[in-house]
C-alpha cells in the first residue's frame, strides 16, 4: 500500500502556528490597551510606548507557518496634554502621553480573535477530514 502524506495534519500544524501568533499578538494589544491612559514616573518623563508585534514566516511540517519573532515600540510620537498639576508635567505643563489609540488596538483585538477562530476552524476541519479518510481506510 502507498503512504499517505496527511494534509490534515500538516493544515493543522499551520493553523496551529497561527494560533500561538495570534495569542501573543491578543498579548501584546491587551498590554498595550491596560497601558493607553498611563503617564511617566518623573517629571517630563516618557510614559509607556505602544509594543508592536513582528510576525515572520516559518516551515512548518513541509508548509508554510507563522511565528511572532518579537516585539518591537512604535516609535511614533507621543501625545501631549496640557495639565499642569501632574507630577509627569514637564517644566512648561505638558504632560505626554502614551502613543496608543484605544480604537485601534480594540479593533486590532477584534482582528486577532476572528484569525483565532477561524485557525480553530481550520483545525476542527482537518480534524474530520482525517476522521473520514480513517474511517475510509477501514472499510
Amino acid at each position: 500500500m502507498p503512504e499517505i502524506k496527511s494534509q490534515p495534519m500538516a493544515a493543522m500544524a499551520v493553523a496551529a502556528s497561527a494560533l500561538r501568533a495570534q495569542q501573543g499578538r491578543m498579548r501584546v494589544i491587551a498590554e498595550n490597551i491596560a497601558n493607553a491612559n498611563s503617564t511617566a514616573t518623573t517629571a517630563g518623563g516618557d510614559p509607556y510606548r505602544r509594543q508592536l508585534p513582528i510576525f515572520r514566516p516559518t516551515k512548518v511540517q513541509g508548509a508554510e507557518g507563522v511565528q511572532m519573532v518579537r516585539v518591537d515600540p512604535d516609535e511614533s510620537a507621543f501625545k501631549t496634554e496640557y495639565d499642569p498639576g501632574n507630577p509627569a508635567a514637564d517644566a512648561n505643563g505638558y504632560v505626554k502621553l502614551p502613543n496608543v489609540n484605544s480604537l485601534v488596538e480594540a479593533l486590532d483585538m477584534k482582528e486577532a480573535q476572528r484569525a483565532y477562530e477561524a485557525n480553530l476552524n481550520v483545525i476542527e476541519t482537518a480534524r474530520v477530514m482525517e476522521s473520514r479518510t480513517l474511517d475510509i481506510l477501514k472499510k
